[in-house]
């Protein structure tokens, strides 16, 4: 049972460092000057991100 809790724990913290160095590679590239340039030679639009919480299985989309 301690082996189990330790393993969800550690896994549980492998997704937050996840989310957190994902957020930050993202932040660093839409920040950078090469990022800016891209998006303005190449005419990226940013659109709104969906959450994971945000995909509903009771949608009729």
């Amino acid at each position: 049972m301690n082996t189990f809790i330790s393993i969800v724990i550690y896994l549980f913290s492998l997704f937050i460092l996840y989310i957190v160095i994902e957020s930050a590679v993202r932040k660093g590239i839409n920040s950078s000057i090469i990022g800016q340039t891209m998006k303005k030679r190449i005419g990226i639009i940013e659109e709104k991100k969906k959450s994971f919480f945000d995909n509903d299985l009771d949608d009729d989309r």
